[in-house]
């Protein structure tokens, strides 16, 4: 029951704490400029000024995020990191990157 109620909180508080630049990230994704990595965090596919701003910003919420969960549940931010992952690759559009476990990019 713990590990359902912490996949729940895990995707209520992503859903929550990425609206302000949600469309931001999901435009650059859909574009492939930036891609969704194993660890619960984005890369810069093609290079820019801007594709790496929004990489530090989007990386340093989730990080802040990751953590508060993390200290919830007496987990590491690695592990809830990991688990992010998993729940945000499956959910992206057709199209957009990710990398799989080997460390390839990878269109979905």
């Amino acid at each position: 029951m713990k590990i359902k109620h912490f996949f729940l909180m895990l995707v209520m508080a992503l859903t929550v704490s990425f609206p302000a630049y949600a469309l931001d990230l999901h435009s650059a994704r859909s574009a492939g400029i930036v891609g969704e990595k194993a660890d619960g965090y984005v890369a810069v596919i093609q290079d820019s000024s801007e594709a790496k701003a929004l990489v530090a910003e989007v990386n340093s919420k989730r990080q802040a995020e990751y953590a508060r969960i993390a200290a919830q549940n007496g987990q590491t931010v690695d592990v809830v990191a990991k688990l992010a992952a998993v729940q945000i690759i499956g959910k992206l559009n057709k199209g957009e990157y990710y990398q799989d476990p080997s460390g390839a990019w990878v269109r979905r």
